[in-house]
């Protein structure tokens, strides 16, 4: 069973390199602001100790005021665990760094998280709809469609 990193932990370690970019951290969850997402990511990744070097899932949740992308890492190494979040309050053009480039795993999941709810992904290799066809109007999975 995977064991669950404290989230206190492992800000304690990002505020000390990253300032000003957690926005909270409880149980296992750690908020970060979205314009630090892919620094605090490679630095998940790459980190001695934490070495969270497998994208698990990633998902979003539709708050109507904002959007949350929610990361589940894992370090197949150690056996633990941690979930990262973001958020963004642009609903008209909400747009994110793709961690492609640390988790290959990431490419259809974020065609799927642009697909359904209308996430840009910057730098992602092939970011095109992946259940919808091209041209269906809107992102079925908004709390506001229809």
């Amino acid at each position: 069973m995977t064991t669950l990193l404290s989230a206190q932990n492992v800000s304690k370690e990002l505020m000390a390199r990253f300032p000003d970019m957690v926005v909270e951290s409880s149980g296992s969850a750690v908020l970060v602001k979205s314009q630090a997402l892919l620094e605090v990511a490679a630095f998940l990744k790459a980190t001695p100790g934490l070495d969270l070097d497998y994208l698990t899932l990633m998902t979003v949740v539709d708050y109507l005021d904002y959007f949350e992308v929610v990361y589940l890492l894992t370090s197949l190494q150690h056996n633990h665990s941690l979930t990262l979040k973001t958020r963004l309050f642009d609903r008209d053009n909400p747009s994110l760094a793709s961690v492609v480039g640390l988790w290959k795993g990431a490419d259809y999941q974020e065609r799927e998280v642009y697909d359904m709810f209308g996430i840009k992904f910057v730098g992602h290799p092939n970011l095109k709809r992946l259940f919808l066809w091209e041209g269906f109007q809107g992102y079925p999975m908004r709390k506001d469609y229809l």
